[in-house]
């Protein structure tokens, strides 16, 4: 059994100044359309979860990054965070050929600063 994990942290103000000053754009080259609805109907918090998002789909690359042939290959479209029914965050993997993920664990935490988010994936034997 393999596991490999990915971490990453970032600050709540660096992805608001950068959906104020570049906008839509930023948004759509980052974030599905489902991630954006999500975010926005969060209203005076949608900047905590933009950015625990945004932690989320870079964890998430660290995590997988041993297993693609080219870290390049991906975007951040190739990635997507939504909650399961229970709320809870869910990865939603496009176009990335990894055949032997059992199973993915997402988890995101946000304070008035900072976003993580943490990435574990267990893979088949």
């Amino acid at each position: 059994m393999e596991i490999s994990c990915g971490v990453d942290i970032i600050e709540i103000e660096r992805i608001k100044s950068s959906i104020e000053n570049i906008g839509e754009s930023f948004l759509k080259r980052v974030f599905t359309d489902k991630e954006i609805e999500y975010c926005e109907s969060k209203k005076v918090q949608k900047y905590q979860h933009y950015a625990g998002r945004f932690a989320a789909k870079e964890a998430a690359l660290k995590a997988i990054s041993k297993h693609l042939e080219d870290k390049y290959s991906v975007g951040w479209k190739n990635f997507e965070i939504v909650n399961d029914e229970q709320g809870r965050p869910k990865l939603n993997l496009f176009n990335i050929a990894i055949n032997d993920i059992k199973n993915i664990d997402v988890s995101i935490s946000h304070c008035k600063l900072y976003a993580i988010a943490n990435v574990t994936i267990l893979y088949k034997d």
